[in-house]
């Protein structure tokens, strides 16, 4: 169980040696071999609001907590300014029930669903395009020093995709330097885990830059601008609908970034062309991921 109040910010970073996030699967390679690797796992979290079930998610099952304040955030079903009380999780029954001093009713809403292009099957609500068009985000800039330092960090810290492969990342950023770092089995968990993880502590979004493994996608864009957060960089490639809500909303949307390459599709007066590439070397090919030769 877990009262919500400030709380020290700790600094989340990837655990592939925790033994409840993968499990050991026999198998045969392309030569008949027998072979064993790591997969990771995936279990059903049951998320309730007050007294109403919201929905079910496939997660491999850490920060249960942050996983569920993230999802009502983006999902607009919990504000900024809104009082939680508790958020009490269930390991044996795979439940988790954030509480908050206001009642909330959201019958109406649960039924005005879109489906979106995120993997694991993500879903925003209709109303969402309707609250980010209110949001103004913070002046900020982007060097390309702290873009080419916090790639590089991302592709060599200790992850759960280096160890088993067949997950997302989403890492919170400031000035390049890693602050949050999150996996699961679908990019739009990773991101709400970071997303309640801010608001537990509240963190401030407006010197923050957001990073993702995955695609620049409409959900990906309309997360970010919900977090507050002004600047997001995936190592793979847009969406058209991503980058033309990037532009109307103001958001620095920055792709393919891997090695010594980027591209800027939308809020390019934020970047600060400072590094000198001549001392930036090429991603390695132990580090390179899903999405290194195409857009995923």
């Amino acid at each position: 169980m877990m009262k919500i109040d400030k709380a020290p910010v700790p600094l989340i970073v990837p655990n592939p040696g925790d033994p409840r996030l993968t499990e050991r699967v026999a198998g045969t390679d392309q030569t008949g071999a027998v072979v064993e690797i790591n997969v990771p796992v995936e279990r059903p979290l049951t998320l309730y609001l007050n007294a109403q079930e919201i929905v079910t998610m496939m997660t491999i099952g850490d920060y249960p907590e942050y996983l569920a304040l993230g999802y009502l955030l983006n999902q607009n079903m919990l504000k900024y300014d809104d009082v939680v009380t508790e958020v009490e999780y269930d390991d044996d029954l795979q439940v988790v029930v954030v509480r908050t001093e206001h009642h909330t009713n959201f019958e109406a809403k649960l039924k005005k669903r879109t489906q979106t292009s995120g993997c694991a099957q993500g879903t925003a609500f209709g109303d969402l395009l309707e609250a980010v068009e209110s949001v103004a985000l913070p002046e900020a800039e982007l060097r390309t020093s702290w873009l080419y330092r916090m790639t590089h960090a991302i592709n060599t810290m200790p992850s759960l995709y280096l160890e088993a492969g067949a997950i997302h990342g989403c890492v919170l950023c400031r000035e390049g330097e890693p602050v949050c770092y999150t996996e699961d089995v679908g990019r739009h968990n990773a991101v709400d885990k970071i997303a309640g993880w801010m608001f537990r502590h509240g963190v401030d979004p407006a010197d923050k830059i957001l990073y993702t493994t995955g695609r620049l996608t409409s959900e990906m864009v309309i997360k970010t601008v919900r977090m507050g957060i002004p600047i997001l960089v995936s190592r793979s490639g847009f969406t058209a609908w991503g980058v033309d809500l990037a532009r109307q909303v103001g958001l620095t949307l920055v792709g393919r970034a891997k090695g010594k390459r980027f591209i800027a599709l939308a809020g390019q007066d934020r970047i600060v062309y400072d590094q000198n590439l001549a001392f930036v070397a090429e991603e390695s090919a132990r580090h390179k991921r899903k999405g290194g030769e195409s857009d995923e």
